[in-house]
């Protein structure tokens, strides 16, 4: 390491910052809705200068990129059941708990409010949902070299994702573990 640089501790003093960030972000949309706060208030929420945030992010939007792909990658992991069927059960179910959680459709208002951001917004929706798609193609491709019949990531969005998601916007909730069998099966 040159004498310059300083070595970076993982879960240090900056990881901090980024998870009170995160939740500040993550507790004002749930209060107030996209477009109902600033970066200032934000950082006044997770305790730091605004300046760090724009250093960091740049800017909201970023910052909302960034809480939503976080929060996709550590609530829904791909299972890895060793059979389609299983995984795609596991995943709904693991789905279905987030969107009916506290946080429950943070991730669903984050893409639509950064759909109507501008060019900026549109960049990091279409992240966001390249990353899910990712997601499942992973699961999707482990399928295929198993020799099982896999359908499209789109297809998975629209007959087991769209409907739980619907649902839960309607509040037509609980999502009930037969609801969730029964929308894989009919997909397969």
């Amino acid at each position: 390491m040159n004498e310059g640089q300083r070595a970076r501790r993982p879960g240090g003093r900056s990881a901090r910052i980024g998870a009170d960030v995160h939740q500040a972000v993550t507790d004002l949309i749930n209060e107030r809705g996209y477009g109902n706060f600033t970066v200032g208030e934000v950082a006044a929420r997770a305790g730091v200068a605004d300046s760090s945030i724009y250093r960091r992010w740049g800017n909201l939007e970023n910052l909302l990129t960034d809480v939503a792909l976080t929060r996709l990658n550590t609530q829904s992991p791909m299972p890895d059941t060793g059979s389609l069927a299983g995984d795609l059960r596991t995943y709904a179910h693991q789905v279905a708990r987030e969107i009916t959680g506290p946080d429950g459709l943070l991730l669903v208002r984050l893409a639509v409010a950064l759909s109507s951001t501008g060019q900026q917004g549109l960049q990091a929706r279409d992240a966001f949902r390249a990353e899910r798609t990712r997601q499942l193609q992973s699961m999707l491709d482990r399928a295929r070299e198993r020799g099982e019949h896999a359908p499209d990531a789109l297809d998975v969005l629209d007959h087991i994702m769209a409907p739980m998601y619907i649902r839960v916007l309607f509040g037509m909730v609980p999502l009930t573990p037969g609801y969730i069998d029964g929308l894989v099966d009919r997909m397969l």
